[in-house]
């Protein structure tokens, strides 16, 4: 079976695969400090919980955004489940598309392979949205070619920076407004609502300005945890895929590394 980990800047997420099957997740908090030993203990208990074991993991694909992270990974793979971890964006991994940027080093593993998954998944030009520490926007042509994309401040950093910058703001939680109107009657309210609907706004703004500049149908995929959240208060997303980043490193692994 094949262990794929999504490895972002505020969780690393593990996936057990069977084929392109994804049989169970786990998600941890990011530190880079974390060693390959912490990791071992905290997955042999999860896989026995789900009724595998350790030597039922056959092959590692490890995609990450946190460089610091990588080692640990990699040494957890060769010392755990006696086998090299492949690391989505360096030899010998072939991505298999195009990266039609003008830095195609600089563009994170993890937004190449969403495009590969999302191409995969469908059909024509795509704008992939993915919500994490960072809300990223990527356009995938009907090709499959990653064309670029927009980077923004996920709305939970966005939300620390406006609480750590103003002392007598009031931490609060990301939800839907409870009515539609935009006019807040309190400071938690007119903070939700700036954060939230404003958020919405420059989703909606941005996907209008992007299909714009494509020139021709697009749809909008969405990934990542706050995908449904949002899904509920605009209709600009055509689907959500919520393992999207998992999907696309099975693909990844499948395409180079299968044996007949």
């Amino acid at each position: 079976m094949l262990l794929a980990i999504d490895a972002g800047n505020t969780n690393v997420v593990f996936a057990l695969l069977d084929g392109r099957e994804i049989k169970t997740r786990w998600r941890i908090a990011t530190d880079p400090r974390r060693t390959a030993d912490e990791y071992a203990v905290w997955l042999n208990q999860l896989l026995m919980l789900e009724g595998y074991a350790m030597a039922d993991v056959g092959a590692v694909i490890v995609a990450t955004v946190v460089p610091r992270a990588l080692h640990n990974l990699q040494v957890l793979a060769d010392k755990y489940f006696k086998t090299t971890a492949l690391v989505a964006g360096q030899s010998p991994v072939d991505w298999g598309i195009e990266l039609d940027v003008a830095e195609p080093a600089s563009v994170g593993a993890d937004r190449v392979v969403n495009a590969i998954a999302a191409h995969h998944l469908y059909d024509g030009d795509l704008i992939v949205i993915d919500f994490g520490t960072a809300t990223t926007f990527d356009v995938v042509d009907y090709r499959g070619a990653y064309k670029g994309g927009i980077i923004a401040p996920g709305i939970n950093l966005s939300l620390d920076a406006l609480v750590a910058a103003a002392a007598k703001l009031p931490r609060i939680a990301i939800a839907p407004p409870e009515n539609r109107s935009v006019i807040g009657r309190t400071t938690a309210d007119a903070m939700l609502i700036g954060v939230f609907w404003g958020y919405v706004a420059m989703m909606e703004g941005l996907v209008a300005r992007m299909r714009a500049e494509i020139g021709r149908p697009t749809k909008v995929i969405s990934t990542g945890g706050l995908a449904v959240l949002f899904n509920d208060n605009s209709d600009i997303f055509d689907a959500i895929a919520p393992d999207l980043t998992i999907q696309g490193l099975a693909l990844l692994y499948e395409r180079s590394f299968r044996t007949e």
